[in-house]
């Protein structure tokens, strides 16, 4: 059954109200559905590399008594080749909800964990803080001057 326009105004009021009083506690609402999702993933993925390898490695046993069984290794090694990618999708999604970044397919949707609008840190990336516009030979000679500096002089 769908919110109704006062329920959905309600809600956003109160997740702003939580945002602005722990926003911790909301960061860490909001990326524990697609975290959980992200690992299964993770985890399937693993399980059926598993079983590419199973089947890469009985194609190729197979195939050195008789070669009709060429292609069967190489199903293996595809399916072995899918679920890498699978995986390591997942696992980039797993961090990226570690770090608050939400899904943009899913974050507008209520039955997709915990969204929060106008709120957090959206739109900053500890990069863009650390980064600097001076050339990168500037940027180690400061470093070394500085570590001189604090070694008095060694």
């Amino acid at each position: 059954m769908p919110l109704s326009e006062e329920e959905l105004r309600l809600l956003e009021q109160m997740e702003r109200a939580l945002v602005e009083e722990d926003p911790k506690l909301a960061s860490t609402l909001r990326g524990t559905s697609l975290r959980r999702s992200a690992r299964r993933r993770a985890i399937a993925a693993g399980v059926v590399f598993a079983i590419g390898v199973a089947v890469l490695m009985s194609g190729a046993v197979l195939s050195g008594s008789n070669n009709k069984f060429w292609a069967l290794g190489i199903a293996g090694f595809v399916i072995m080749l899918v679920s890498a990618t699978v995986a390591v999708s997942a696992l980039r999604g797993q961090q990226a909800a570690a770090h608050g970044h939400p899904d943009p397919r899913t974050a507008g949707h209520p039955a997709h964990g915990f969204t929060v609008i106008d709120g957090g840190r959206a739109g900053r990336s500890r990069r863009s803080r650390r980064t600097t516009h001076r050339p990168f030979m500037e940027r180690m000679e400061e470093r070394w001057r500085r570590r001189r500096d604090e070694n008095n002089g060694f």
